[in-house]
């Protein structure tokens, strides 16, 4: 069932640090771990755990992803419009981008991107480069999207009167 899942889903470790706390005999060190799980087909999640090993870590944080999983909206690997995600002081700006272009963008938001499946993206991180902010912005933002049907439906127009990006 492990091997299963580890082919099923794309983990990304994003960060892990060592912290330390200092007690009365020296100091006690622990890790915490970042993590993105995503299936490369719309749906990803991010994690974060926290352990006295690296590894235990890593799998707490891969843990807390999958059930904190979320689904996107992705149009012809990339995404159908402009956005921008804000999570604290952190703000990222997403564009679509031409077939080809690849995934433009820092380390923390393309682990996101390539998780949730995105082929074709700009991405420009603002304000803090936090790593936790950043992910947790590149999360708000594509959870703003709206697809070409749901934009139709509110409009009351056919899809095809939407749908005018030809990449």
């Amino acid at each position: 069932m492990a091997e299963n899942e580890k082919s099923e889903f794309i983990e990304k470790v994003i960060e892990v640090k060592r912290v330390s706390k200092v007690v009365k005999g020296g100091r006690r060190f622990s890790f915490s771990a970042l993590v993105v799980v995503g299936d490369g087909k719309g749906r990803a999640g991010t994690g974060m755990g926290k352990a006295n090993e690296v590894i235990e870590a890593v799998r707490k944080g891969t843990e807390k992803a999958k059930r904190a999983m979320k689904v996107f909206c992705v149009y012809k690997n990339t995404i159908p419009h402009e956005v921008m995600g804000k999570h604290g002081a952190a703000k990222v700006l997403i564009k679509p981008s031409k077939p080809g272009s690849g995934i433009i963008s820092s380390g923390a938001v393309r682990a996101v991107v390539e998780a949730v499946g995105i082929k074709d993206i700009n991405a420009k991180a603002l304000g803090s480069n936090n790593v936790h902010n950043l992910v947790n912005a590149t999360v708000n933002g594509l959870q703003q999207i709206k697809s070409f049907a749901e934009i139709a439906e509110r409009r009351q127009k056919p899809v095809d009167d939407i749908c005018l990006i030809d990449f």
